[in-house]
């Protein structure tokens, strides 16, 4: 059983390489199933025991690294350090470049990227009383701030560090919303 599942997970891994190198090659939408299958030397019918389409296998990836970014975000890891989450997810963004470039340029996934990471934000924090800002448009703001933030990063190709570029995140999109929108009690905020 156990070699079994190593070798379902290699089969996936491989999809997902060769899938994340051919979208930053010639895109996604020129990108097909027969060339990830060759990319990844898989049968053409394997890829159909693990995914419906590439579709499918972009939303694993994207499954995959959001996961990661939340673990490595957990409050318990930060310390109460306002500014480590930035440069956690700055570090982990860099890390991660080339599959952070290829979802961010998924015209179907970004969308659910930003649906499900404003909905962890609403969910983990408490308005401010008496704000004018709704907790849901604060969420909505910061996800989508970060996303621009790490756009511009990456298409700059990363000029900063990310020690520096999560202390931007901090003092130009998490501070300044939270003092606004979040109660003070409400816990450090992770997309």
């Amino acid at each position: 059983m156990e070699v079994q599942d190593r070798r379902v997970r290699r089969t996936q891994h491989l999809l997902a390489k060769a899938l994340i190198a051919l979208t930053l090659e010639k895109g996604y939408e020129s990108v097909t199933i027969r060339d990830i299958t060759e990319r990844a030397d898989i049968g053409y019918a394997t890829f159909f025991r693990h995914y419906r389409d590439k579709d499918d296998l972009l939303q694993d990836v994207l499954d995959v690294v959001y996961d990661e970014f939340i673990n490595l975000l957990s409050p318990e890891a930060l310390d109460a350090d306002p500014t480590a989450v930035g440069v956690l997810l700055f570090r982990q963004i860099q890390e991660r470049s080339e599959v952070v470039r290829v979802l961010l340029g998924s015209h179907t996934l970004l969308p659910r990227l930003t649906e499900v990471a404003a909905q962890n934000i609403v969910k983990d924090h408490t308005p401010r009383p008496a704000s004018t800002v709704p907790l849901e448009i604060a969420a909505y703001h910061i996800v989508t701030s970060t996303i621009s933030l790490v756009q511009w990063w990456l298409d700059h190709n990363m000029p900063y560090p990310p020690e520096q570029m999560g202390m931007i995140y901090h003092e130009l999109i998490v501070h300044p919303t939270s003092e606004v929108a979040f109660s003070s009690t409400s816990s450090t905020v992770i997309i």
